[in-house]
């Protein structure tokens, strides 16, 4: 087995030293345990692997752009009003990620249309299609949400 010897490293002359016998015994004990610390990123990474698909298939714009564009989908941005008034997808209705639950009978008149979720980078979308899937609605997410869309210079509708 490797002993650390102490020893301290200066990054720059005004910086504290940085004890490296920290990292070394790190390092040891992954070495040491290398199928308990396999198994540990094998879990994070199912972790995110099945919260990814629970949260439904994220479709690129322009996978968005053909779908409203044949009339098979509803676009639902769930960001807050001020979000949506400051610039939203041509047809969006708009109903807040808080108010989901609340509001969900509005979009029973779209059920057979796949609703295609908005939210400004993707963090919400996940979330309210884990509600509205049980309910029986075909959901969607727009990859990378409203900062996508306008990363790739798509119009917006200010109102």
């Amino acid at each position: 087995m490797y002993t650390a010897r102490l020893f301290t490293v200066a990054i720059c002359p005004a910086a504290e030293p940085i004890n490296v016998e920290v990292f070394v015994t790190a390092f040891e004990f992954a070495l040491e345990n290398w199928p308990l610390v396999a198994a540990f990123f094998g879990l994070i990474v199912a972790y995110f692997v099945v919260n990814a698909l629970a949260g439904g298939k994220s479709i690129s714009v322009h996978q968005v752009t053909r779908s409203v564009n044949q009339g098979n989908a509803l676009l639902l941005d769930i960001r807050d009003a001020n979000e949506f008034k400051s610039g939203h997808i041509t047809g969006a209705i708009n109903i807040p990620f808080g108010a989901i639950s609340a509001r969900v009978e509005e979009l029973e008149k779209h059920r057979g249309k796949q609703i295609i979720l908005v939210d400004k980078l993707g963090q919400h979308a996940g979330d309210v299609a884990k509600q509205l899937k049980p309910l029986g609605f075909d959901v969607v997410r727009l990859g990378g949400g409203m900062s996508e869309w306008t990363h790739q210079s798509l119009p917006v509708v200010k109102k």
